[in-house]
């Protein structure tokens, strides 16, 4: 069953593993990998990447990306949202303090944080306004 908006969003705003897809250019297939996002239903997708990535590069030529996150348990119910890109911001160490606490145990966001904000080198913001959605769930099957 398709999901309503307000299933497909509450999902999309749970933490999650998402697979990010970008068109990668001619004679290629679409960059996609695994990225932390962040989300609060009815407002834009934002996700943190480094300024110099191939990710970013390919996602500002682009002008838009797509995120799929899926999961098993206790039904197994997906959802992929695609929209274009709106803005680009260098990244603050309260983003990355924000979008770490989504993904990490409390004891662990500190210490991520202060490394990775030494060692990851320059990173940006981008914000994806969702346009399109696909999404269902298969219940128990």
């Amino acid at each position: 069953m398709a999901l309503t908006r307000e299933e497909r969003e509450q999902f999309l705003a749970e933490a999650h593993i998402a697979a990010l897809a970008v068109d990668a250019g001619a004679g290629r297939a679409p960059l996609t990998v695994p990225i932390w996002y962040q989300y609060e239903p009815g407002g834009d997708i934002w996700i943190m990447t480094g300024l110099d990535s191939r990710k970013n590069q390919l996602i500002q030529a682009a002008g838009r990306f797509s995120l799929m996150i899926d999961r098993l348990d206790p039904t197994i119910r997906y959802a992929s949202v695609e929209g274009p890109v709106i803005e680009t911001t260098p990244a603050t160490l309260e983003q990355l303090r924000e979008i770490s606490a989504r993904y990490l145990p409390a004891e662990k966001v500190d210490g991520y944080v202060d490394a990775a904000w030494k060692d990851h080198g320059e990173q940006v913001v981008i914000h994806m306004r969702p346009e399109r959605w696909v999404s269902s769930d298969l219940g128990q099957v």
